[in-house]
């Protein structure tokens, strides 16, 4: 009896370190914008919570998350957020050399540029153009320096490439407008602290975003999107991107997914799975990022607070 109870004791010592051993593991990486944060603590939740899986959150610029998922050694497995065509530069490369899978469930995105809505008002805003004209451009001149500051993105962000080509190709850098690259929480408590003393400031903006429920703001008019107006060269494909890029319109509406890398398909194959059945709406994403950005909240408990709203989803997304 004692000899049975031995050996049932191993048995279950046995099987406990063998499904230690092989538990579902991933790394995640966090570009840093807080709609990619919030994603990914969703990401995160549902495989330790739901799944039974690990989960480390790396932090990481587009390059290194997209280099990372190339070299297939673990270190970042997963980018929460991808916005294409802004990282195709990384996805073209990265999608047919097979080393990346992008999932087929995107929400939309929106790209452009604010400014208050009571800036707006006072200044007869309307049009990118309109920041342009030299009252406006002195009304956003808040050091002195006699230009015009227009946050244009974090530094590895694509879109802040693209905005920065934007700024020349739409003839604002030749009216004084000088382009600002600084992290997002740094323009948006610049952005609170504009309107709060009556300040001009203008900035990238994109939906789904948090900054839609912090300020009123509103989205200024550019040239409709036009293929031939928009000649985009990132830095990966070539060092001369700036000088050889020409963007003058809009750009189209995103298809936003998240991406893993395809080892991951061996290594964890229920986590694959997740991931093929996961999706957001674009109002899902604005509501996350605002309880991050806005209320404060720590991003894992927003995400567990959303999964314990959505439970008929989050089992969808497990086939349960």
């Amino acid at each position: 009896m004692k000899m049975m109870k031995k050996t049932a004791i191993a048995a279950v010592v046995a099987l406990s370190a063998s499904m230690t051993t092989y538990a579902e593991k991933v790394n995640i990486g966090d570009p840093g914008w807080t709609g990619a944060t919030a994603i990914a603590n969703l990401l995160s939740a549902v495989i330790t919570d739901k799944m039974g899986g690990e989960v480390e959150l790396v932090p990481g610029n587009n390059t290194a998350i997209y280099g990372a998922i190339d070299r297939s050694k673990g270190e970042i497995e997963v980018h929460p957020d991808v916005w294409l065509p802004n990282q195709q530069a990384y996805t073209n490369d990265l999608v047919p050399k097979g080393t990346l899978k992008l999932s087929s469930k995107s929400y939309e995105g929106n790209q452009g540029y604010c400014v208050s809505q009571a800036f707006a008002a006072e200044m007869d805003i309307t049009s990118i153009f309109d920041l342009g004209r030299p009252e406006v451009v002195a009304a956003m001149d808040s050091d002195g320096n006699g230009k015009g500051e227009f946050w244009i993105g974090a530094d590895g962000w694509a879109s802040a490439n693209v905005n920065e080509v934007k700024v020349r190709d739409y003839k604002l850098l030749d009216a004084g407008i000088e382009p600002v690259r600084a992290a997002e929480a740094v323009k948006n408590a610049r952005v609170l602290d504009s309107i709060k003393k009556g300040e001009g400031y203008a900035f990238y903006c994109y939906k789904p975003h948090a900054i839609w429920g912090m300020a009123d703001v509103v989205m200024l008019t550019e040239p409709t999107h036009d293929p031939a107006a928009y000649k985009m060269v990132q830095p990966k494909e070539d060092a001369d991107w700036y000088k050889n890029s020409y963007v003058a319109s809009k750009d189209a509406l995103k298809n936003i997914q998240i991406g893993w890398g395809t080892s991951l398909e061996g290594k964890s194959p229920a986590i694959v799975e997740f991931f093929n059945n996961f999706q957001l709406t674009s109002d899902d994403v604005s509501w996350l990022a605002y309880e991050v950005s806005v209320m404060k909240r720590d991003p894992a408990d927003v995400a567990r607070d959303w999964m314990s709203q959505n439970e008929d989803t989050v089992d969808g997304w497990l086939g349960l």
